[in-house]
């Protein structure tokens, strides 16, 4: 009959085999065929900043309110779209309140979408 094996000495030591057999395969993999990190970067061009596809919109926002009106673009319209997100919920209460809070999702959300639009096509 089979001697029952043990955790400890038994086990642990195939687990312990089979975690470096796999470190070495990755790590001879990854030493054979390794990838790209990311885009070349040339360090004499001028830097040219660019947001993330999420900010496109709040950057093109920015554009239309230069200088002293900054404000607007940059707090007071983001924090509107905002509280018109979150009050979409008491909108849809009342007479024909399904139809104004779809109305105000459809503004918020081709808000989004020109402004992103706008954005790509200037960058």
């Amino acid at each position: 009959m089979e001697e029952e094996k043990s955790f400890y000495p038994h086990y642990l030591f195939e687990i312990v085999v089979v975690i470096f057999i796999v470190l070495d395969i990755t790590l001879l993999l990854s030493f054979l065929k390794p990838i790209e990190l990311g885009r070349q970067i040339n360090l004499q061009a001028v830097f040219q900043p660019k947001p993330e596809w999420y900010f496109l919109w709040l950057f093109e926002i920015l554009k239309y309110f230069p200088g002293s009106s900054a404000v607007i673009g940059a707090v007071v319209m983001p924090v509107g779209f905002i509280l018109m997100l979150a009050m979409i919920p008491f909108i849809d209460k009342g007479k024909r309140g399904r139809l104004k809070a779809y109305i105000s999702m459809v503004v918020l959300v081709l808000s989004f979408v020109v402004f992103n639009i706008l954005s790509a096509l200037d960058i």
